[in-house]
C-alpha cells in the first residue's frame, strides 16, 4: 500500500514537472517568463520548454489589437465653452515585458494619457474649431500619445474621436441663439418685403398720376382743337352755335332728371332764349 502511494506521488510530481517544463502558447499571445523572480524571456506562440520550478510564467499578454474605450469627459475650449468629448484608442503590445514591467496598469495609463492630451488639445481651440476639426484633433492626439506609450512597448494603431458636442446647457443656449437669429432674419426679410411693396405701390401711383396728367393734357389739346374747329366753322353765325349749346343743355337736363337724387326738373319754356342767354353770358 505504501509502495502504491509512493508510486502515485512520484507520478504526480513527474506530471506536474512535465506540465511546468513544456508550455504551449496559443496564437495571438505572448507569455512573460521569470527565472528566480527576474525577467528571463518572452514565449512566442507554439511549443516552448522551461526549466521546471525555476522558470515561471508570470504574465500572459495578447498580441492582438486592443480596443480601449476612453470615457466621456468635460473639456473647456479656448473661448470658455464646456463640451463633452470621448474617444476610442486601438493599441497593440509589441514588447510584453515592457508593458508589464514598465507601468503598473497600461490600460489605465493609456486612458488617462488620452484624456489628458485631449483636454490639452481642445483647450487650445475655439468651440467652432473643436466641433469641425476632428481629423486635426485625432492627428495631434496620436502624435502626443505615440511617443509616450512607446516606452511601454505599446504602439498606438489609431485613435478616433467618437463624440464631441457642447454640454447640455451650451446646447440650449446655442438653440436659443439660433432661434433668435432665424427670427431676426425673418424680421429683416419681412421688412424688406414691405419696403419693396411700398416702393412698388408708390411707383404705381406716380405712374398713374403721370398718365392722368398726360391724359388731361391730351384731352385739353383735343378740346382746344375741337373748339377751334367749331369756331372756324360757325364763325359769327348764331344758329349753329345755338344748336350745339342747346344739344348740350338738353343732355345735361336729361342726366339731371335721371339721377336718383332728382325729384323735380323744371325746363324753361323758351329753350332757344335760354341758350341765347348762355351765349351772351359767355361772350
Amino acid at each position: 500500500m505504501s509502495n502504491f502511494i509512493l508510486f502515485g506521488t512520484i507520478f504526480l510530481v513527474a506530471l506536474i514537472t512535465l506540465f511546468k517544463a513544456v508550455r504551449l502558447v496559443p496564437q495571438g499571445s505572448k507569455w512573460v517568463v521569470q527565472r528566480l523572480g527576474k525577467f528571463h524571456k518572452s514565449l512566442s506562440p507554439g511549443l516552448n520548454f522551461l526549466i521546471p520550478y525555476i522558470d515561471v510564467v508570470a504574465f500572459k499578454a495578447t498580441t492582438k489589437d486592443i480596443v480601449l474605450e476612453i470615457p466621456s469627459q468635460e473639456v473647456i475650449t479656448r473661448d470658455n465653452v464646456v463640451i463633452i468629448a470621448n474617444a476610442v484608442a486601438y493599441i497593440n503590445i509589441i514588447s510584453p515585458e515592457k508593458a508589464v514591467y514598465g507601468v503598473e496598469d497600461y490600460e489605465l495609463a493609456i486612458r488617462t494619457l488620452v484624456q489628458t492630451s485631449l483636454r490639452s488639445i481642445v483647450g487650445d481651440m475655439s468651440l467652432d474649431d473643436a466641433l469641425s476639426s476632428r481629423d486635426q484633433i485625432k492627428a495631434k492626439l496620436k502624435i502626443s500619445i505615440s511617443e509616450d506609450i512607446a516606452d511601454w512597448g505599446i504602439t498606438l494603431k489609431t485613435v478616433e474621436i467618437q463624440d464631441i458636442q457642447p454640454s447640455g446647457t451650451m446646447q440650449q443656449a446655442m438653440e436659443e441663439q439660433a432661434a433668435a437669429e432665424r427670427q431676426r432674419r425673418a424680421t429683416v426679410t419681412r421688412a424688406d418685403g414691405e419696403k419693396t411693396a411700398a416702393i412698388l405701390e408708390a411707383d404705381g401711383r406716380l405712374e398713374a398720376s403721370r398718365r392722368d396728367a398726360e391724359a388731361k393734357v391730351v384731352l385739353a389739346e383735343a378740346t382746344k382743337t375741337a373748339l377751334s374747329k367749331v369756331n372756324d366753322a360757325i364763325q359769327d353765325k348764331e344758329l349753329p352755335a345755338m344748336y350745339l349749346l342747346g344739344e348740350k343743355y338738353i343732355e345735361a337736363m336729361r342726366d339731371i332728371s335721371s339721377s336718383d337724387n332728382s325729384k323735380l326738373v323744371v325746363l324753361p319754356a323758351d329753350i332757344p332764349a335760354a341758350v341765347r342767354g348762355i351765349m351772351n353770358n359767355t361772350k
